[in-house]
């Protein structure tokens, strides 16, 4: 049985709260690899300007090389938008893997507006993982979704990295630096395509 990580995201950019929670979600639930999985088009954010998949794509390659715990996928890449958590999950389901979902804790209560939150919560285990500054994590929200949740969730502490992709995105439209909230191959990308400027 594989136990495989499912970490999904517009990964707008990477940065050092991705590869933490992944690294140490891996870890924790002694996980066997953890997939990142850039979402082509977030149904939740349309609207809102993004870089190109393929932009995105090589900064999730650049951020995670060297560790061999993590693995992209062009999954949700090379498939038609809107991206839907549930049809990846429909996709990677197989008997032979046990499929482990993260999510950050601030995004726990918008799970209700997810396609098929009962049917997300049927194909993978669910992993709360904190973010700093979020609340702690409201299970009992969840219950009124799926009878037997605290079945099929798992809180997961991580050392805190309080960083967001949209507030690196507005430091460097801001001429401010990223460095040390990247990894350097990612702040290198960003700078020489021009990423996040006006």
């Amino acid at each position: 049985m594989i136990r495989l990580g499912l970490l999904g995201g517009t990964f707008d950019p990477p940065h050092y709260g991705h590869l933490v929670a992944a690294n140490e979600v891996a870890w924790q639930l002694h996980l066997d690899r953890v997939l990142w999985l850039p979402a082509r088009q977030n149904p939740l954010k349309r609207g809102e300007p993004s870089s190109s998949a393929e932009d995105r794509c090589e900064m999730v390659r650049l951020a995670i090389a060297g560790n061999p715990l993590l693995e992209l996928s062009r999954l949700d890449l090379d498939r038609p938008p809107p991206s839907y958590t549930v049809d990846l999950l429909e996709l990677l389901h197989r008997d032979d893997n046990e499929l482990f979902f993260l999510v950050g804790a601030d995004i726990l209560p918008e799970l209700a507006r997810w396609r098929s939150p009962e049917e997300i919560l049927r194909l993978a285990r669910l992993v709360v993982v904190n973010r700093p500054g979020a609340p702690p994590p409201d299970i009992a929200r969840l219950t009124a979704l799926h009878p037997h949740v605290s079945a099929r969730v798992d809180l997961v502490t991580v050392p805190g990295v309080a960083v967001a992709s949209r507030d690196l995105r507005a430091r460097v439209r801001g001429d401010q630096p990223i460095r040390y909230l990247v990894p350097p191959d990612v702040e290198r990308y960003v700078a020489e395509h021009g990423l996040y400027q006006e």
